[in-house]
């Protein structure tokens, strides 16, 4: 059978007893036998054939929805053959011998699969194989009642009398032999059913047991319930309070319980079927009473009343439905919204204008709110590692930092995490834990994931920022660090020279007319520590902003680094002129901490330094032959990471390959911006 097909027949087979429901509704009320037993009966029909048909359209190999549906459309049938038999005899109607033979006997089917169901709940299956006796026993005491009913002499229904038509004096006895065995047998099998059920709860996993303990305590009631009628028979004051109550406990509570399961404890991907079940329940409770009133105004044989009901559910159908979606959201979703409503509401909040402070705070409230998670956290990739920059806990443990060195999502903590990427990067991702007895279903975990997907622009704004911000801490860190390197440089050399040359000064100054002499060779050795002092000054101002490299530009001023550094070094430039003074000093010293990088890890023979000017930026690159490394195990050092400072800083990228054995190769971008520009 196709998947259509699987999917429609138990909807056809729902709309059919939908119709013998009405029917028999009908012709309660045009026989003037419409009481408590029926005004019973109504609900259980309609609760047993719609949560039945759900489940037998959605879940394949499960005969459970099929024994709901069967349940529902067997009541369905005697209803509406026991009621058509009053109406018949009554108005001397035809098919009296055949609505009476139905009704003798198809009851069978709406008592039979109830212990089946509890002995098959929930997974439709029997818990091992032994247990199948009960099965057969089950089958054998259906057959039994048949037969018994079959071929039972006698008049049938309490409101007329009609004489069974397949009934046979002779063998009356063995109809009462066949009808007590059935009896005893689906006695035995709804206590085997029960005791199974029980065994079940008792050895499965947690979330079957909680799927099983409502159904159990219901059973467990109508069992004793069922003994007490079957005790009480010679008291038929007693046996109608317990039968009614019995019949309350199996035609309501029952599927009431299987409902219950499937809502609370998501039993077969519900939030959706829950839903559908409830809308379609409560359409045709609505469409019910609104044939009823239909059929009522027919009656009175006035024919534009007859119009004006048809007009009415027409026009009330869509309303109805509607209103039964709404109702059927808040009983299934409760205080969450339903996944289009979160997806809407993730999307208008995104796109208003918050701070970064509060974007991922209210990401948090969303996920939280939309998946009934006991703690949502949202993961941000900074670098190599993942960091829980937003969280629905308070917990010291909620800033948590995992490594994640290459572009795969690592374990995170929670019950889920789905990964937000934006570009095919990963960015971060959004998890969520669970309470243990409400675990993710498969429907809120795609709003997980659908949530994350929307959240790649977001998580890349925010990164954006807080790597800014990361940047210009560690730029003023930098700055603040060359300061007081400066300060040091000067204080403990050229500070200490000049002080001396003072002292020294003085000293010369006494000496002149003493010893003019000594005056003289202490004013010579005067010129050379001056020079001295002189030249460290020098240097020291190269430190800060080499004077070749604001007189000749990059080219000159790299070549004498190159010339000064203990690897050889070719510097290679392409059309590259003047440029402004920031861009210049940026690329400078990336180059000149990319040689010293050379020089004390590497282990290379040479290094290239190349400068171009391409599609308006300059690009260069600082390659050596040295021993490489593995940049998705390597951590950025401050050097590396004081380059990328830099050349980000003039609004320019910079990006470092390498592999071990074959080198490094840093690539740098900035503007070309001209002096004159500038």
């Amino acid at each position: 059978m196709s998947e259509p097909q699987t999917v429609r027949w138990p909807w056809a087979v729902w709309a059919f007893m939908l119709g013998l429901v009405a029917a028999a509704l009908a012709l309660s009320l045009a026989n003037d036998t419409f009481d408590t037993f029926v005004a019973i009966a109504v609900p259980m029909m309609i609760g047993y054939g719609t949560i039945g048909a759900f489940v037998a359209s959605r879940v394949r190999g499960n005969p459970i929805g099929w024994l709901m549906l069967t349940v529902g459309l067997s009541f369905g049938v005697v209803a509406v053959t026991s009621e058509y038999l009053v109406w018949a005899v009554r108005n001397d109607a035809p098919l009296q011998a055949v609505s009476a033979w139905l009704s003798n006997w198809v009851y069978v089917f709406a008592f039979v699969p109830l212990p089946t169901i509890l002995l098959l709940f929930p997974t439709g299956r029997v818990l091992s194989p032994r247990w199948r006796i009960v099965l057969y026993l089950i089958v054998g005491s259906g057959v039994a009642l048949a037969i018994s009913a079959w071929i039972r002499p006698g008049d049938i229904g309490a409101e007329v009398r009609f004489s069974n038509p397949t009934g046979v004096q002779a063998l009356e006895p063995l109809s009462t032999v066949l009808s007590t065995v059935g009896l005893l047998g689906v006695l035995v099998s709804a206590l085997a059913s029960v005791v199974a059920l029980v065994v079940r709860y008792r050895t499965s996993a947690d979330t079957e047991r909680r799927q099983i303990r409502a159904l159990a305590y219901v059973a467990g009631v109508a069992l004793v319930l069922l003994v007490a009628t079957i005790v009480t028979s010679g008291s038929p004051v007693l046996n109608d309070v317990f039968f009614y109550a019995f019949f309350i406990c199996i035609g309501v509570a029952f599927p009431a319980a299987i409902g219950w399961s499937i809502l609370r404890y998501r039993l077969y991907d519900i939030d959706l079927v829950v839903k559908k079940t409830l809308t379609f329940s409560l359409v045709a409770i609505a469409l019910t009473g609104l044939y009823l009133t239909l059929i009522a105004v027919a009656t009175l044989g006035n024919i534009s009343r007859l119009l004006f009901g048809i007009v009415v559910v027409v026009l009330t159908f869509r309303p109805v439905l509607g209103a039964a979606r709404s109702i059927a959201d808040r009983v299934v979703y409760g205080r969450r919204a339903t996944p289009y409503e979160v997806m809407s509401e993730f999307s208008e909040r995104m796109s208003e204008t918050y701070s970064t402070d509060d974007v991922l705070p209210l990401m948090v409230q969303v996920l939280q709110g939309a998946t009934g998670a006991e703690r949502a956290d949202v993961w941000l990739r900074i670098g190599g590692q993942l960091r829980a920059s937003a969280s629905s806990s308070s917990d010291a443990d909620a800033r948590q930092v995992v490594e994640a060195r290459d572009d795969t999502l690592p374990s995170l903590p929670g019950s889920f995490a789905a990964e937000v990427r934006h570009h095919g990067e990963l960015l971060g991702a959004l998890a969520v834990t669970m309470p243990p007895n409400d675990p993710l279903d498969p429907s809120r975990r795609r709003l997980v994931h659908d949530l994350a997907a929307q959240a790649g622009p977001v998580l890349r704004n925010v990164r954006l920022i807080e790597e800014l911000r990361a940047s210009r801490q560690r730029l003023v860190a930098a700055q603040d660090g060359e300061r007081r390197k400066l300060e040091r440089n000067i204080h403990d050399g050229a500070q200490q020279q000049l002080v001396a040359l003072g002292v020294q000064l003085r000293l010369a100054d006494t000496m002149v007319d003493r010893d003019p002499a000594k005056a003289r060779e202490l004013l010579t050795r005067l010129q050379g520590d001056t020079q001295t002092a002189i030249n460290d000054l020098r240097d020291l101002a190269r430190g800060i902003y080499p004077p070749l490299l604001a007189d000749q530009g990059l080219r000159a001023a790299l070549e004498a680094q190159g010339r000064k550094s203990p690897v050889p070094v070719d510097v290679a430039v392409d059309g590259v002129g003047r440029l402004s003074q920031d861009v210049e000093a940026a690329v400078y010293f990336s180059c000149l901490e990319a040689l010293q990088n050379v020089a004390k890890y590497a282990e290379a023979s040479r290094a290239t330094i190349s400068l171009a000017t391409r599609e308006g930026s300059l690009v260069f690159t600082v390659a050596d032959d040295g021993r490489g490394f593995d940049p998705t195990f390597a951590e950025r050092g401050s050097g590396l990471q004081g380059m990328a400072d830099r050349i980000e800083a003039i609004g320019g990228t910079l990006e470092i390959s390498s592999a071990p054995g074959q080198g490094t190769t840093v690539t740098g971008r900035a503007p070309a911006t001209s002096r004159e520009g500038r």
